[in-house]
């Protein structure tokens, strides 16, 4: 780990090590708020979370519409939230995902368009923050549907446990 540490400023790779030891390697020259790659030490336990999907910002509105969870900016807001909620009750907190993957829903008010600028507006309440500045590796894809009509956002993450 520590030939590592110092080939790194040499590569130009920068990297946060965290209090478990888990290395967040930058990507070079970018300011994009994800992680090129991650690693996670042997000994260390991983956590598995299950998809999560928005919950609904609209009661009024038909279950199965987007209306009902609000637009790809407020469902990753919402579904956010949740994993923040679920890793608390844990014992985890949102710097110790290692992992996301992040499932669009075309938006029908975008011409069936992921919202990828609506999702970073949400990710980036959570993620690269002053009081949260460690960052996932993180995939983002559009799918053609979720389990329900009006999610437009579904993510899993992994964590580490300290």
């Amino acid at each position: 780990m520590k030939k590592l540490a110092l080939l790194l400023p040499i590569l130009g790779l920068a990297s946060q090590a965290t209090a478990t030891d888990v290395v967040r390697h930058a990507i070079p020259n970018s300011t994009f708020p994800i992680s090129a790659a991650v690693e996670v030490p042997a000994g260390k336990t991983l956590v598995f979370l299950s998809g999560v999907v928005p919950p609904v910002a609209d009661a009024s509105a038909a279950k199965d519409s987007p209306a009902a969870y609000g637009d790809t900016k407020t469902q990753t807001a919402g579904v956010l939230g949740a994993i923040e909620k679920q890793l608390k009750s844990m014992g985890l907190g949102m710097g110790d995902v290692v992992k996301m993957q992040v499932f669009l829903v075309g938006d029908p008010a975008k011409g069936g368009k992921m919202d990828f600028a609506g999702f970073m507006q949400g990710y980036t309440q959570f993620f690269g923050t002053p009081t949260q500045p460690k960052l996932p590796s993180r995939s983002a894809m559009q799918v053609a549907a979720l389990a329900n009509p009006g999610f437009l956002v579904e993510i899993e993450v992994t964590a580490v446990r300290p």
